[in-house]
């Protein structure tokens, strides 16, 4: 019995999951070849497993599986495209240099043989692990020449597939800026030192090992400490904060040993070369599973778009990316006096002006066409998961999940505006992904980001626990030039933006669960779900219209438990919200803050329903919107109609500034507010308004 399951099962690997049916050892199907992590460099490469034959059997590694099929192709007679394929057998393929995708491998499809899927590696497996004792603490110790000899460092380690924490202090929530020392300049430039409060730090014998990350506004800077003094208790720094620092900002220590005091830390001595780690209950040496980052990326898929050169009809599917990482280089010298939001900071400057955005992709392409990515997996990775960067067009991403990211989720296209239409990223669709557990190292970075690229979709995707924004659009500040134009944003579900599920945050301020810039013809937001979103500071927000943004189009969503706000413009031009339901914000409900000449937005048929707070907050003034056919509620008991303020005017004065002439103060009748169900019941004089029901069914990742 027990060798006919063996067979059963070798054949439905083989067969079911390879998708070869038909081929065999002695007649491999032409251009599929297959690695596995016990194979042989030697072998052929033609089946999935060693069946005796001294050549016959899978590959060693995918770089040599790729380079067979390139081989194949040259000695092909056809004169068409020739499609390969690499299947990769379960385990983790740990790889030396990244895996390079070429215009000449266009067609090639990479997929895992099982439904135990591949990891394609970017780490080093850590071992030779003992017990030690350092210090009175009782540790498990990894020596690594390659640090000790400095040629190698890393900021990140994962421990039996999850990330473990770099040895922090505190080693839960954060520590405040007590006051700065520096005389106040411009807000754009940084500081290099702060006091802190009596008590917080210490000169710890390996304090410069350190990195202070610090919290600001809304981006973070990791600054490596360069000393100490206890006397003034001033930290000082060998990089510069983003921004000016704030008295009160928040902030923590990393990487030093006397922060190591919790199980799951670790912390890694770059004089001697010796990585320490302080097990979690239940873990054991004999079992004991290491990675840390070696390479930045893990694969690129390198086209020529300025020379009409693709990567074109690319397909992975049932792979696993893991233990890439990126920081900031060291040992910079002094540059520019203003921090940057283009990609590659000023070099003394620890950290980027938004969104991460110099932070690259574990997977990376330019000149990428009608390619798809479908049921991977982007984990562990100390960067943005995918990177879909100049030239990539027609591309879909369906079905992934990105989690326990360093940096955020998907980027697509750049912050440069091209003028030649083959160097445009644009029309490509992430749909029913999950995205979530990311900014693990680089704070600020987002769900899903787009910059300059237009016709994308972005569709039934769950996004959640970031501390900064869900998904962002464009990176035009103000009315100048933009490409962003006609994105779909449908049947999202957002949450959890700001602050984590678990409680953390927020620590960062100016964000929402949807960001935009610029002009932004044609582009929609339609039938999302967005809640539990919160700013530090400022700047919860659920619909944020930044800078600029004009044309966008917002319809029939749902937003709700937001620090402040559920809907928040800036400043832009014809933007329209229709048919959306904003609930339970904290401070204010809507929020506007630049008075402008044109018409800013078009606000009808939306029902806003509050228990704390205002209505409005910002200015209101000059009356250059239009708001009409509108249902609002203030639900807190004693309440009355009359007693609403729409910021400082009456009902009756906000319509004789023909505002909401038509609109009513009045219950919704929600089915169960206190439940966030916020469908209607019978007799909801929403009704009467032309409020049409959104149905939520819909929303988020479909099966």
């Amino acid at each position: 019995m027990k060798l006919i399951l063996r067979a059963l099962v070798g054949l439905e690997l083989f067969i079911g999951a390879a998708g070869t049916r038909g081929a065999s050892a002695a007649n491999p199907a032409p251009g599929v070849f297959y690695v596995a992590t016990n194979g042989n460099e030697q072998w052929s490469g033609g089946s999935p497993s060693h069946h005796g034959s001294k050549s016959e059997g899978p590959f060693a590694s995918v770089e040599r599986a790729l380079n067979a099929t390139r081989e194949w192709r040259k000695r092909a007679s056809s004169t068409g495209e020739l499609s390969a394929t690499i299947y990769l057998g379960p385990g983790i393929h740990e790889l030396k240099e990244p895996l390079v995708l070429l215009p000449e491998d266009s067609g090639l499809t990479v997929a895992g043989l099982s439904k135990a899927q591949p990891i394609l590696s970017a780490g080093r497996r850590i071992t030779g692990w003992k017990e030690v004792e350092r210090e009175g603490k009782r540790l498990w110790a990894a020596e690594l020449p390659a640090v000790g000899n400095g040629r190698w460092y890393f900021r990140e380690l994962w421990v039996n597939g999850h990330r473990a924490v770099r040895a922090r202090y505190p080693s839960k929530g954060y520590l405040k800026i007590a006051n700065l020392v520096d005389a106040r300049a411009e807000w754009t430039k940084g500081d290099t030192r702060f006091r802190y409060a009596p008590g917080d730090l210490k000169r710890w014998n390996t304090i410069t090992d350190g990195e202070v990350v610090v919290m600001n506004r809304w981006v973070d800077s990791r600054l490596p400490v360069f000393s100490l003094d206890e006397a003034e208790r001033v930290i000082n720094f060998s990089k510069r904060s983003v921004f000016a620092l704030e008295e009160g900002d928040l902030y923590y220590l990393e990487g030093t040993f006397e922060a190591l005091d919790e199980p799951g830390e670790w912390y890694l001595d770059r004089h001697l070369g010796t990585l320490y780690y302080l097990p979690r209950r239940g873990e054991s040496l004999k079992h004991l599973e290491a990675f840390a980052p070696a390479l930045t990326q893990v694969l690129r898929l390198e086209g020529q778009p300025e020379k009409e050169r693709f990567v074109e009809r690319i397909t992975i599917r049932g792979v696993t990316f893991s233990h890439s990482e990126w920081c900031f280089p060291e040992g910079f010298a002094n540059a520019k006096d203003k921090p940057t939001i283009e990609p590659g900071p000023a070099p003394e400057v620890g950290g980027f002006g938004q969104a991460e955005i110099g932070v690259p992709g574990a997977v990376r392409g330019e000149g990428v066409r009608n390619s798809v990515l479908e049921n991977c997996v982007f984990k562990n990775l100390g960067d943005y998961g995918l990177e879909l960067s100049r030239g990539c067009q027609s591309n879909r991403i369906v079905h992934c999940e990105f989690s326990e990211l360093g940096a955020g989720g998907v980027k697509l296209g750049e912050t440069t505006i091209r003028d030649r239409a083959s160097e445009q990223t644009r029309a490509n669709e992430i749909s029913d992904c999950q995205i979530h557990d990311g900014g693990e190292m680089f704070h600020s970075a987002i769900g899903i980001w787009i910059g300059q690229s237009a016709d994308n979709r972005i569709l039934h995707n769950s996004i959640h626990d970031f501390y900064y924004t869900g998904i962002s659009i464009g990176w035009t500040w103000g009315y100048g030039p933009a490409l962003a134009s006609n994105n779909l944003v449908a049947f999202n579900h957002v949450h959890h933006i700001g602050v984590k599920s678990d409680g953390d945050g927020p620590i960062l301020s100016d964000m929402g669960g949807i960001y935009t810039l610029g002009k932004q013809p044609g582009s929609r937001i339609v039938n999302n779900l967005w809640h539990d979103i919160a700013g530090l500071r400022y700047g919860g927000w659920g619909i944020y219209f930044d800078e600029g943004s004009s044309g966008i189009v917002a319809v029939s969503n749902v937003v709700y438990r937001t620090t402040h706000g559920g809907f928040h413009q800036h400043y832009g031009e014809t933007n329209v919200l229709r048919n959306n339901i904003f609930a339970f914000a904290r401070d204010h409900q809507l929020q506007r803050t630049r008075v402008e000449p044109h018409v800013s937005f078009f606000f009808e048929t939306n029902l806003v329903y509050f228990d704390t707070g205002v209505l409005l907050g910002g200015d209101w003034s000059k009356d250059s919107y239009q708001m009409d056919w509108n249902l609002y509620f203030d639900a807190r008991p004693g309440s009355k109609p009359e007693d609403l303020r729409f910021a400082t005017a009456t009902v009756e004065q906000w319509r004789g500034r023909d505002h909401d002439l038509h609109s009513v103060v009045a219950d919704p009748l929600f089915a169960a507010p206190e439940r966030y169900d916020f469908q209607l019941r019978t007799g909801s004089p929403a009704r009467k308004l032309g409020f049409q029901p959104i149905d939520l069914s819909h929303v988020g990742t479909r099966e």
